[in-house]
């Protein structure tokens, strides 16, 4: 049964996961705890009482992301067309995370270990195949392409981070599509 914290405590945690949630944005996931604290005006000592390792920490901060990476991906599951529906996971992932620098690292990085982050590509990983699989079968999807190519094209789109927050969405829109048009069988 989860305690609930005293309304400073509660204070601290809150402002300990937002200022992880933008160091982690701006300058990925190797940002020290030590910088997290004091970011958020914390001593280390609370941070850790809070979050005791990184992994912790990383999960807590990036549910939020894994519940709408989620949701995208059964939201392309449920298109009857299966290329159709990995046109839009492929679209709405690469916007969704083109500034947010650590959660595509925690991602790309996270195929093995423990903790939300893996669990949730695991997951991720498995419904894309599904998805890629059926594609292929119609003969939409290039027969090489692999679900893990789903995670290079998030990758490739971090480069989008550096553009103003005003022309990322259309280049990511841009740089979706013109991934999409080299994965079909026949474009």
């Amino acid at each position: 049964m989860a305690q609930k914290l005293r309304a400073d405590a509660q204070d601290n945690r809150d402002r300990i996961r937002a200022a992880a949630r933008q160091l982690f944005a701006d300058h990925g996931a190797d940002v020290g705890m030590r910088e997290i604290a004091r970011q958020a005006g914390v001593g280390p000592a609370t941070l850790y009482r809070r979050f005791p390792t990184r992994q912790a920490l990383v999960d807590d901060v990036f549910a939020d992301e894994l519940t709408a990476c989620r949701a995208i991906v059964e939201r392309g599951q449920e298109n009857p067309d299966p290329w159709q529906g990995l046109r839009f996971v492929i679209t709405e992932l690469i916007v969704r995370n083109a500034g947010n620098h650590a959660f595509v690292d925690a991602i790309a990085a996270s195929s093995e270990g423990t903790g939300a982050v893996t669990e949730h590509r695991r997951q991720l990983v498995a419904m894309l195949q599904d998805l890629t699989q059926q594609a292929k079968s119609r003969r939409r999807l290039r027969a090489d392409f692999t679900s893990d190519d789903v995670i290079l094209a998030l990758v490739a789109a971090r480069g989008l981070s550096a553009m103003g927050t005003s022309v990322r969405g259309i280049a990511a829109r841009r740089l979706a599509a013109l991934i999409l048009d080299a994965l079909q069988s026949e474009p």
